[in-house]
């Protein structure tokens, strides 16, 4: 009920300095200082006058505000110390969620990151020669063997899948990393075509995450894009027309997110390549995710590998590091050593470097890989679970939610990868549906995503879906007490 605001309540508000003496509020400055719970109580009484002022506040409410006052400091304080970033359960079962931040990191990984940022590192050091190194050092090595031959997940030393007749590259390749792959691709542009024209067929100026696009990139770089062929059809003789004496780089660029079927044609990487060889241009492919494993293993077909794309004898590569590698953001380019030093070279590869916590991660996460420890990787992990592996643990989860308000049952489904990799590929899966009967599914699913830690959700037909393919066995046990919670209420 409104009322009408008098100055007698206002009155009846302590000032900031008689909260802060207050014993309760001085416990509260010796955890989190002076600062923060001034302004806490700041913004609380704030808050009381806007409402007095407002009418929404008669005299017994505003009694009841100030006796509670302890408290409301205490839950702002929370609030506003609380971190913006902080840790979310993925119940979508898209692996590499790029608005969840793409590939979770492996333990390894972490542990890592935190040797190496909390203590001096030989980052830029050659402790054997005493004298200032090249952070590249830490990962090309890593890269060279990986790239020589790709195994299988779970295979034993020995029986890595031939993929390719083609030669051992280990030799042949080298490797800098960048923060994302849109950095690497400016930055390779930049360094071979600026000034000149970069030949680029129709139907792969693709749009990626965030409204970024091909054509911009390549605008950015100083290149001049020459567009062949049409949106379905492109042949190599298209791209062979196009070449000129300003032609610096043919481009070839993975369709993330879409695929283009019906009456299409393009030409295979061996074709370009071998263009590329005969007029004396070199041939830069965009991968966008990057796969070191063989997708064919998880039923997966049709989505590049770096190794397949090195043996067919393109120049350069571009891929992330947080998609189908599974390790933290970074862009990285792999190719021949004469055009990555070309690249390296490029002033702006300073301005785009990344810093040794990048390369922890990636360190660890490339070494799994050497290790052949591929299920240590979270992504990997979690794309090789088998749809009765996630139902096993969908049924008994189900079973710990049912109750007067909330139904939950499990139901078949699908999992995606996410991420602009295979976007017409789909793992077979096993879903957890929830209906209430208080509420609709977006509704459940907002309180949901307002639970510690949130959890993020399907919503279909009107009901929640939950995919544990996407959530760490460990996080079960949230999910179970944070619908068992709004089903109690």
């Amino acid at each position: 009920m409104k009322v009408t605001p008098g100055s007698e309540l206002y009155r009846k508000l302590p000032s900031v300095d008689e909260v802060m003496r207050t014993s309760e509020i001085a416990a509260l400055v010796a955890e989190e200082g002076h600062a923060a719970v001034a302004d806490a109580v700041r913004v609380v009484l704030g808050t009381l006058r806007n409402e007095i002022t407002a009418g929404t506040l008669d005299r017994g409410r505003v009694e009841l505000a100030v006796a509670g006052i302890g408290d409301a400091v205490r839950r702002e304080l929370r609030r506003a110390l609380m971190p913006s970033l902080r840790p979310v359960i993925n119940a979508t079962g898209v692996v590499l969620h790029t608005n969840l931040g793409r590939a979770p990191l492996s333990a390894s990984a972490i542990d890592h990151i935190r040797e190496t940022a909390t203590a001096y590192s030989n980052l830029e050091f050659d402790i054997e020669q005493g004298e200032r190194g090249k952070r590249d050092v830490h990962v090309n090595g890593l890269f060279k063997k990986l790239l020589g031959s790709t195994p299988s997940i779970g295979s034993e030393p020995g029986t890595a899948v031939d993929r390719s007749a083609g030669p051992e590259l280990s030799d042949e390749v080298s490797t800098i990393v960048v923060n994302n792959n849109a950095a690497a691709v400016l930055l390779a542009l930049n360094t071979i075509a600026e000034g000149g024209e970069v030949i680029v067929s129709r139907g792969e100026l693709v749009e990626i995450g965030g409204s970024f696009r091909i054509p911009d990139v390549m605008t950015k770089s100083g290149a001049v894009l020459r567009e062949v062929g049409t949106t379905n059809r492109t042949r190599v003789s298209d791209y062979e027309r196009a070449i000129n004496e300003r032609t610096r780089l043919i481009l070839r660029v993975h369709r993330s997110n879409f695929q283009i079927t019906g009456f299409t044609e393009q030409p295979s990487l061996a074709q370009l390549v071998a263009l590329g060889r005969k007029r004396n241009i070199p041939v830069m492919e965009d991968l966008g995710s990057g796969a070191f494993f063989d997708l064919r293993l998880l039923g997966i077909s049709g989505e590049p590998g770096v190794p397949d794309s090195l043996r067919a004898g393109v120049d350069i590569v571009t891929y992330s590091g947080d998609k189908l590698l599974g390790g933290p953001q970074a862009g990285i380019l792999s190719g021949r050593p004469e055009q990555i030093r070309r690249i390296r070279s490029n002033p702006m590869f300073r301005a785009l470097r990344v810093d040794k916590l990048t390369y922890a991660a990636l360190e660890a996460t490339l070494l799994a890989y050497v290790k052949r420890d591929h299920k240590a990787i979270p992504a990997i992990a979690m794309m090789s679970m088998s749809a009765s592996e996630v139902r096993h643990r969908a049924a008994l989860l189900a079973g710990q939610i049912g109750s007067a308000v909330l139904t939950a049952e499990v139901i078949d489904g699908e999992s995606v990868i996410g991420g602009g990799a295979a976007p017409s590929a789909v793992l077979p899966t096993a879903l957890i549906a929830v209906t209430s009967k208080e509420c609709s599914a977006e509704e459940l699913a907002a309180r949901l995503r307002t639970s510690d830690p949130p959890i993020i959700v399907r919503v279909e037909e009107d009901r929640v879906l939950l995919d544990l393919r996407t959530v760490f066995p460990e996080q079960d046990a949230a999910i179970a007490a944070a619908l068992s919670a709004i089903g109690a209420e």
